[in-house]
C-alpha cells in the first residue's frame, strides 16, 4: 500500500485535537463559573431572572459539549447525527413543557379551596 493511498483527502469527519478539548473545557469552566457567581453574589435581584440566565447558560453549555466532545456537526455521517440530535431535542423540549403546563394546572385545577369560598358554592 501506498502512502498515497493511506492518506484520505476526502474524509470530511471530524479529528478530535488537543486544542479543541482545551477549547472546549475552558467553555465549560467559563459557562459554570459564571451561573455560579450569579447565584453566590445575588447578582440580580429578581431570582427568575437569576433562573432564566441559567437555564440559557445551561443550553449553552450543552451545545459546547456536543461540538467540542461529541464532535457532533452537520458533516459527520452526512449529516444524519445532527439530525438525530436536533429532534431528540424537539422531543425533550415537547415533554418537558407538556409535564410542566399539566402540573401546573393541576396545581390550580385540583388544591382545596378556602372555607370562605366554600360556604358560597354550598346550596
Amino acid at each position: 500500500m501506498s502512502a498515497h493511498e493511506l492518506h484520505h483527502d476526502d474524509d470530511i469527519g471530524y479529528h478530535a485535537t488537543a486544542k479543541g478539548y482545551f477549547i472546549g473545557f475552558v467553555l465549560s469552566v467559563v459557562l459554570t463559573a459564571i451561573p455560579f457567581w450569579l447565584v453566590m453574589g445575588k447578582v440580580l435581584p429578581s431570582s427568575h431572572a437569576t433562573a432564566a440566565l441559567i437555564l440559557a447558560f445551561a443550553g449553552v453549555q450543552m451545545i459546547v459539549h456536543m461540538v467540542y466532545f461529541l464532535h457532533l456537526n452537520a458533516k459527520v455521517e452526512g449529516g444524519w447525527t445532527m439530525l438525530a440530535t436536533v429532534f431528540t431535542i424537539a422531543l425533550v423540549v415537547i415533554l418537558l413543557s407538556g409535564s410542566i403546563w399539566v402540573m401546573y394546572h393541576m396545581n390550580a385545577n385540583m388544591m382545596p379551596m378556602p372555607d370562605a369560598q366554600m360556604m358560597r358554592n354550598m346550596p
